[in-house]
């Protein structure tokens, strides 16, 4: 069913413009129906290719998606700042919230702060950039990297990706994503008008021949998550990273590499730095130190990372040096081993407790176990009915089966058994009691 929101307009501006105007109020919301291309124009009076040229319009912009014989949608994170209060699913009192993909064991900021307060901040715009004490620790912490890799900073892995696909790509442009893959990159495709090639997901990251496939159907860029792959876990091993390797050696397309888990990673970096002419390599800090600490190191070829340098000496400038400060001190001070193994234990804990009740359930890294189910929505409300709030995996896929992704930061070990009852509930279509 269509939504009751009024579309205005008699131009394709307007009609972009009305829609824009209904997701920022709020009247509009993520996955609400528009009406069909012959529907508008006849609500509206105008031509059919008006209406066509303001749907496509807004699918450049990533505001909306065409679902096929299901329709054109609001996108799940469409590019508009939106009222507060119309940001995303409300989780009631009383239930407890498994969807948030954000981490809970952070370390104490307060004395890194201090130290980093004591060191004052940049006096002038001549001294910004990277900063040599940042890009050597860098250096360091990253010996599998190329010994000629560029690096710089940026504001987080979204941030970087953002300035990549600007230096990079061009609107029309194919990207290959991992499907089910991270909501954020996926909106973030759409945003800029770029279209996404799904690349299956298995335990050990992307398959090769899904790989491919999407070099073959002419991607210009493909991006892998390392380690700790939101929303399944997967993580690239060494054996994977060698045939993954082998797809892509001399390829022309910008690979992009995510670590975005870094220190809570429980397994070794098996990285394809370098394997492209052209590649970045992402690893932020948001997973182990906390997610307002907007800073991320992106290395990569020479040429590739002064393209994201000039850009953002456009806009931003520079990231700032009290943050990189900030990163270096945690760099050298705090421990995050053991959050990584609370992590690691309390996503074991999930995975077995579902398989042992017959589910399949991923989560070999990070803090994200993912569920196939064979109805989103059935499984959510029966889940929200008793107690907890996990997320659809609508967000999150392209082309791959039904799912929904329980996030581990808020679940304690006390709290596993009595959800995996829960599942097993929903799954049977019964509601799970005490």
């Amino acid at each position: 069913m269509a939504v009751q929101y009024q579309i205005s307009g008699k131009t394709a501006a307007e009609i972009v413009r009305s829609v824009e105007d209904g997701v920022r109020t709020g009247a509009l919301r993520a996955g609400d129906l528009l009406p069909t291309v012959r529907a508008l124009a006849a609500e509206l009076s105008v031509a059919t290719n008006t209406a066509a040229a303001a749907y496509q319009q807004l699918r450049q912009r990533g505001i909306v998606e065409t679902q096929g014989r299901h329709g054109t949608r609001v996108r799940p994170e469409p590019p508009i700042s939106a009222d507060r209060s119309s940001r995303g699913p409300v989780v009631p009192d009383g239930v407890l919230d498994l969807a948030i993909g954000e981490p809970s064991l952070l370390p104490d900021l307060g004395p890194v702060l201090a130290h980093v307060a004591a060191a004052g901040v940049t006096a002038n715009y001549r001294d910004a950039g990277v900063l040599p004490e940042l890009a050597e620790r860098a250096r360091e912490r990253l010996p599998e990297l190329p010994a000629d890799a560029a690096i710089t900073v940026v504001g987080g892995a979204l941030d970087g990706l953002d300035l990549l696909f600007s230096t990079a790509l061009r609107p029309g442009d194919q990207v290959g994503v991992e499907d089910p893959g991270w909501a954020a990159s996926l909106d973030l495709v759409a945003a800029h008008g770029l279209s996404v090639v799904p690349i299956p997901v298995d335990d050990d990251g992307p398959t090769p021949q899904g790989v491919r496939e999407a070099l073959q159907k002419g991607v210009k860029a493909v991006i892998v998550t390392a380690r700790a792959q939101n929303p399944t876990g997967a993580a690239v091993t060494p054996k994977r990273a060698e045939h993954l390797a082998r797809e892509l050696r001399n390829r022309d397309v910008l690979l992009i590499e995510d670590d975005h888990a870094a220190e809570l990673a429980a397994v070794p970096l098996a990285t394809l730095a370098g394997v492209t002419p052209r590649w970045a390599f992402l690893r932020s800090a948001s997973k182990p130190y906390g997610p307002d600490l907007r800073i991320a190191v992106l290395a990569g070829d020479p040429d590739t990372v002064a393209r994201v340098e000039g850009r953002r000496r456009l806009g931003a400038g520079w990231v700032s040096t009290v943050l990189q400060r900030t990163l270096v001190r945690l760099w050298e001070t705090a421990d995050v081993s053991a959050a990584a193994r609370e992590y690691d234990a309390r996503r074991t804990s999930l995975v077995e407790a579902l398989r042992a009740r017959g589910f399949t359930a991923y989560g070999r890294t990070g803090i994200n176990v993912w569920i196939p189910v064979d109805d989103e929505t059935r499984i959510l409300t029966a889940l929200r009915d008793s107690g907890y709030a996990v997320a659809p995996g609508s967000l999150h896929r392209v082309a791959s089966p039904p799912g929904v992704r329980v996030t581990i930061a808020n679940l304690t070990q006390a709290d596993i058994e009595p959800f995996a009852d829960a599942f097993a509930a929903a799954a049977a279509g019964r509601r799970w009691t005490v």
